[in-house]
């Protein structure tokens, strides 16, 4: 067995992992990361970027089909077809990209990558079965003074309709070898409704079972109006507050059971089971710790130190929220940390973003958590029809809503719904992480014409004069 020694271990190469790897390498730390599968995670090979990258691919082929027909653009063109071989490719090739530019960085900045499964022996050491130049089934021992974890998530199966086959994860139906004509997704969340839109887009039969009885249940209901309304548009059957019993003998149907008990079936050529992810905890050696635990997540504070010295964990398996931008930010933190810096994670708002048609963003209290948490708040919304970019860009459904206190006005939440909106999500969380208050926001002058505008009337509109509505 080889055996080596390191300031910093990561295990995990996702967005916090290799994050804090950079970081740490820019600060003179010695560090090596380790990764079983590649680098990225989830996020970047199975997760945020590939999905956008279909999501994109479906609408551009719904937006050609729309032209196909009938348009008010004056556009017209043939009836389009779609090489889903050559979509998968195209998304393949910018997950590669990211990935190997990833490697690049942590190159430049002095990080060792091993490659291999990671499993504890003691809060100091790690055993990897290592892949490079060691040979095949050899060990590598690494001995470190910092340990920290980033192994992030994984998809919750159902026990009913454990993975395989027809039944897909999240994981599978973004690198599809083929369309299915009836895709049933199980669970209403924002991955289900990402993709079941993308498949419906694509030209599939779609049908969404969701336990709760609306769509997006994380979410107001003023916030999912314009999104169930896309839903029906496209023809996306909504079975809500139904549940799954498994599939029928034949294996070509969901058995699915309503709020009255009443049981039928949804005919489906796949399955896609989206009804959450769990912090990845099993099957690497963390028991071994003894760490104090949050449920199923590893529990940290405020500056992401375990209940063991110099043992650290960051991203998903730290618990909700789990988001790719939390755990880049808890990983540059904990780098720096290291380097005796003084940090601590302490936002003030972390943005939530679905990409669905239209795009929800969420950041702060919205006016129901706000009331919840005692806050006496004003609340104001803007909608997209007044706004002359929504509409040269034919998309007026939506709005931007702003929450704040009714004494000092300092604003406490953004939410919007609506095309590309999330690229207000920014905008947004740095509104509030410096303070600002409506009339900071009001008395900016915003660009015209552009969706931000949005912003500024919705703030304009809470202080009692909104000048385009």
């Amino acid at each position: 067995m080889t055996t080596q020694s390191t300031t910093l271990l990561i295990i995990g190469g996702g967005p916090g992992g290799y994050v804090a790897a950079i970081r740490a390498g820019q600060l003179g730390i010695a560090t090596t990361l380790v990764e079983g599968e590649q680098l990225g995670g989830t996020c970047l090979n199975i997760g945020c970027i590939p999905s956008k990258a279909l999501i994109h691919a479906a609408e551009e082929f719904e937006k050609a089909g729309h032209y196909a027909q009938d348009s008010a653009l004056g556009i017209h063109v043939q009836s389009p077809r779609i090489d889903l071989a050559q979509t998968v490719r195209w998304k393949d090739a910018i997950v590669s990209k990211l990935t190997t530019g990833v490697a690049a960085l942590l190159k430049k900045h002095g990080v060792q990558i091993v490659k291999g499964w990671a499993r504890i022996i003691d809060g100091k050491t790690v055993e990897v079965q290592h892949e490079g130049t060691q040979a095949d089934g050899e060990k590598l021992r690494i001995a470190c003074e910092h340990l920290l974890l980033a192994s992030g998530s994984q998809a919750v199966a159902l026990p009913s309709m454990p993975f395989g086959g027809s039944i897909i994860s999240a994981t599978e139906a973004l690198s599809p070898p083929s369309l299915p004509r009836r895709l049933v997704v199980v669970g209403a969340g924002y991955i289900g409704l990402e993709l079941g839109m993308a498949y419906r887009k694509l030209g599939a039969e779609v049908a969404v079972i969701e336990a709760l009885d609306r769509a997006l249940p994380a979410y107001d209901a003023e916030l999912t109006k314009p999104l169930l309304a896309s839903l029906r548009r496209l023809g996306i059957q909504m079975h809500l507050a139904c549940t799954v019993q498994g599939m029928n003998a034949s294996g070509d149907a969901v058995r699915v059971r309503n709020a009255q008990g009443e049981e039928s079936e949804l005919a489906a050529d796949r399955v896609l089971v989206a009804v959450g992810r769990r912090p990845r905890t099993e099957g690497w050696g963390l028991e071994t710790l003894l760490l104090d635990m949050n449920g199923r997540a590893v529990q940290i504070d405020d500056q992401c130190r375990t209940s063991m010295r110099n043992v650290w964990a960051i991203g998903d398996v730290t618990g909700e929220p789990m988001l790719a931008h939390r755990a880049m930010a808890q990983g540059e933190m904990v780098a720096e940390i290291i380097a005796r810096k003084r940090r601590s994670f302490s936002p003030t708002a972390i943005a939530a973003v679905c990409f669905t048609d239209p795009e929800i963003v969420v950041v702060g209290q919205t006016p129901q958590t706000a009331t919840a948490a005692g806050l006496d708040c004003i609340s104001a919304m803007f909608p997209f029809s007044a706004n002359g970019r929504a509409m040269t860009i034919e998309s007026t459904d939506g709005f931007v809503r702003v929450v704040a206190r009714r004494d000092n006005h300092l604003i406490v939440g953004w939410q919007a719904v609506g095309r590309s909106v999330s690229e207000l999500s920014t905008a947004f969380s740095q509104s509030i992480e410096m303070g600002a208050r409506l009339e900071d926001i009001a008395g900016t002058i915003h660009a015209h014409p552009t969706l931000g505008e949005a912003v500024q009337e919705a703030a304009l509109r809470a202080l009692g004069h909104a000048l385009h509505i």
